[in-house]
């Protein structure tokens, strides 16, 4: 069992107790964004994997839905 600390740029993202330490260029979902492992480094038993996030481009929609005025109700 393995001390893993993931870290991104140098802000702790997660620790864990794991049984197999994540190598260079394996894939991760880290607090449900996907991840890509850039370096591992170890120090005494403790293992420091630095990631890196996937950018999410979020786009908007351009044009709002019409809304039919004719069936609501008049007072």
């Amino acid at each position: 069992m393995f001390n893993v600390y993931f870290l991104n740029k140098r802000d702790l993202l997660l620790c864990q107790l794991l049984q197999t330490v994540p190598s260079i260029g394996d894939h991760l979902t880290i607090k449900g964004r996907k991840s890509k492992v850039a370096s591992v480094n170890s120090i005494d038993e403790k293992f420091y994997v630095e990631v890196i996030f996937e950018n999410v481009n979020k786009t908007k929609p351009t044009t709002k839905p019409t809304i039919d005025i004719s069936k609501k109700k008049k007072k």
